[in-house]
């Protein structure tokens, strides 16, 4: 059953190197060159491992030198290197993964965003973060009516309102209609970005930038045509969306305002 007989030199004693070192991992199968027992290796410390065989029975073997055979051939095993201690699994946002997540009991306490499409691009990058602090995200399809959807909510102590607005920036009609919200259970941040799409980096999506597109001409409609992309708007975001993975595909002014958020409306003072 062997390449050659083994019996037929002085194998327990050999040159220097001729016989490999091989570690007793958990199910390699191996014999025992004294006893003829073979079995798959279920235990290994540092003077002895443990065989078990087709039936079940285990028998302990000390590492001895050339004490084994594998596939017929004498080697000496040797106990595992241990085993690198594994770095914890992130989620999306880069956070440390929570194993096993059941979702928490949803908090009274919300996000709003804009659309559809913020939504879907929150969700994908922090939903699992969402799910573990139990906060709903819902969209306004619009920030006109801000002030009255603030009210209607009654944002209260343990009952707070985070509210993520397209293209905040200084002077615009966003920026006025926030500028309304004063209750200090609510936080309004926005991006500077005219819509979602463009926080998803543009390399991303193998394009040198999000182009220009001309007053009066619809922003979503002005950049397919731009990129030549023969789609409609929902099929275009598909294709956007499925190209973003983690938080390093999208623009640091996205990141830094969901995460204040996040964090506004899971402050522990608010609970209870």
């Amino acid at each position: 059953m062997y390449e050659r007989d083994v019996l037929a030199r002085n194998w327990r004693r050999p040159g220097k190197g001729t016989i490999p070192s091989v570690p007793a991992e958990r199910d390699l199968v191996v014999e025992d060159a004294d006893s003829g027992f073979c079995g798959a290796v279920v235990a290994c410390d540092k003077e002895a491992v443990t065989l078990e065989d087709r039936f079940g029975r285990r028998r302990l073997f000390p590492l001895a030198p050339a004490a084994f055979l594998l596939e017929g051939k004498p080697v000496t095993l040797v106990r595992p290197a241990p085993a690198a201690a594994r770095a914890p699994r992130r989620s999306a946002s880069g956070s440390v993964a929570v194993e096993g997540l059941r979702a928490r009991v949803a908090r009274e306490s919300r996000i709003y965003v804009e659309g559809v499409h913020d939504a879907a691009l929150v969700e994908k990058i922090w939903g699992h973060d969402l799910r573990v602090e139990g906060v709903v995200v819902e969209y306004l399809e619009g920030v006109d009516d801000l002030p009255a959807i603030v009210e209607e909510f009654g944002p209260a102590p343990g009952r707070r309102l985070g509210v993520l607005v397209d293209h905040l920036v200084e002077g615009s009609k966003e920026s006025r209609i926030a500028a309304r919200v004063t209750s200090p259970h609510v936080l309004v941040v926005g991006h500077p970005f005219i819509d979602i799409w463009q926080a998803v980096k543009p390399s991303v999506l193998r394009i040198p930038a999000w182009p220009d597109v001309p007053r009066g001409v619809p922003w979503k409609e002005g950049v397919i045509a731009a990129l030549g992309w023969r789609l409609e708007p929902a099929e275009a975001w598909r294709r956007i969306l499925g190209a973003v993975s983690t938080y390093s595909d999208l623009e640091p002014s996205l990141l830094g305002r969901v995460e204040e958020l996040i964090d506004f409306v899971t402050s522990p003072e608010e609970d209870g």
